[in-house]
């Protein structure tokens, strides 16, 4: 008997929703499924994965609840349009005073360690934050496939 096997057609974008620990875990496990969809190795997958937590838990942390969203990317400056997978974490919460100061490391205002965005910013290949007291947060985290930033 002869079976065909099809492809499943690669998911362009994830959109969750993060107000507790369990949408955290929820997060970890769909991105890693994605990032490996998209076609990351598996050490690449875990620095995903990584970013997302943190960046799921400076959400609850901080905010109480918000948006992660996970969408494939091309960039065709790379070259031959470089595939990637963008995160893109959004609250509403009390924003960041001293981006600058938080993406060092070492700063805090809840009294953790203060690695969460910096932590962000050494395994993914691009992270921009958008923030300012009063007005929630943005960071939107890229990681390229086959991109030399695995370190």
């Amino acid at each position: 008997m002869h079976s065909r096997w099809r492809r499943k057609p690669v998911v362009e974008r994830i959109q969750l929703i993060v107000a507790s620990a369990e949408d955290v875990v929820l997060a970890r496990l769909r991105g890693r499924e994605f990032a490996r969809a998209l076609g990351f190795a598996p050490p690449d997958a875990i620095l995903i994965t990584t970013a997302i937590a943190e960046l799921a838990r400076n959400i609850l942390s901080y905010a109480y609840d918000g948006t992660l969203g996970l969408r494939r990317v091309e960039d065709r400056h790379r070259g031959d349009g470089c595939v990637g997978l963008a995160i893109r974490a959004q609250d509403k919460g009390p924003g960041i005073a001293d981006v600058e100061r938080a993406l060092l490391g070492g700063y805090s205002t809840s009294g953790r360690l203060g690695v969460g965005l910096s932590g962000v910013c050494r395994i993914m290949d691009e992270v921009t934050v958008k923030s300012g007291a009063g007005r929630g947060t943005i960071v939107t985290a890229t990681k390229w496939l086959g991109a030399q930033a695995s370190r």
